[in-house]
């Protein structure tokens, strides 16, 4: 086993001896050095992101524009997001704020498998001594990146991330407020009369679906020939013979 915490310098190299007659095969096992960290998606997390193994930055991103894409963000409040099928998987609840992402995908994160090869020792036949090359995929760290890690690592700088959310969210609910408004005068301004008009029938179809009444029809109650159908004689009768509360007078009574 070699450590890099035993020399810290770079080293662009080093040899494993071991003293044998015999042909076998060398397991390898590499535990790769990730900066910034990265880590291993649960299942339930790589079905949603289609990502095996990332850092914690990119992960958060890529949930980001999965919410984007499917248009799972909250409009009357935009620091929320629902959750579909998929994502109700990975965090067991219908909506989530988007500060509480990182620490409730902690539990679907866990270090990448180290990496396994195989060699083969040979001391046998025309090159026992052969040379075997192996790729393994490395990212290359931009300049920018290890300064962004540093800053979403930050734990400080969270809440000053959610206050400013919560800002933007007050400005938002005040914008949308504003232009109702604003579309209410520029009616009024453009046309008063037409604009009364409609808001008192606005008003008064509202009133009437709140009392029940939305089923009737003013104008044909006005005609005396609504009252002249077969069913105004039982209507009267049962009108007049229904039960009086207590301390009132029988309807119809003088």
């Amino acid at each position: 086993m070699w450590e890099q915490a035993r020399s810290p310098a770079p080293h662009e190299g080093f040899e494993v001896k071991r003293k044998g007659d015999q042909e076998f095969t060398v397991n390898i096992r590499l535990e790769m050095n990730y900066v910034p960290e990265k880590f291993k998606l649960s299942p339930a997390l790589m079905e949603v992101l289609g990502i095996e193994v990332d850092t914690r930055p990119r992960i958060i991103a890529a949930i980001w524009h999965y919410v984007k894409a499917r248009k799972l963000q909250n409009p009357n409040d935009p620091s929320f997001f629902s959750c579909d099928v998929a994502l109700q998987k990975v965090f067991g609840e219908e909506k989530m704020k988007f500060t509480m992402v990182s620490q409730k995908i902690s539990q679907h994160l866990t270090p990448p498998p180290p990496i396994h090869l195989e060699h083969k020792i040979k001391l046998s036949g025309s090159s026992p001594a052969g040379t075997a090359c192996y790729d393994v995929l490395v990212d290359v760290p931009f300049p920018i990146q290890r300064e962004l890690s540093i800053l979403l690592a930050n734990a400080e700088k969270n809440k000053e991330i959610e206050a400013c959310e919560e800002a933007i969210c007050a400005t938002i609910r005040k914008i949308h407020e504003h232009r109702r408004r604003r579309a209410f005068f520029l009616g009024f301004s453009q046309s008063p009369v037409e604009f009364i008009n409609a808001l008192m029938e606005s008003q008064s179809r509202d009133l009437k679906l709140v009392a029940g009444e939305g089923s009737r029809n003013a104008e044909k109650e006005r005609r005396s020939d609504f009252f002249n159908q077969p069913w105004v004689e039982d209507a009267v009768i049962r009108y007049l013979n229904r039960k009086p509360a207590p301390g009132n007078d029988v309807p119809g009574s003088t």
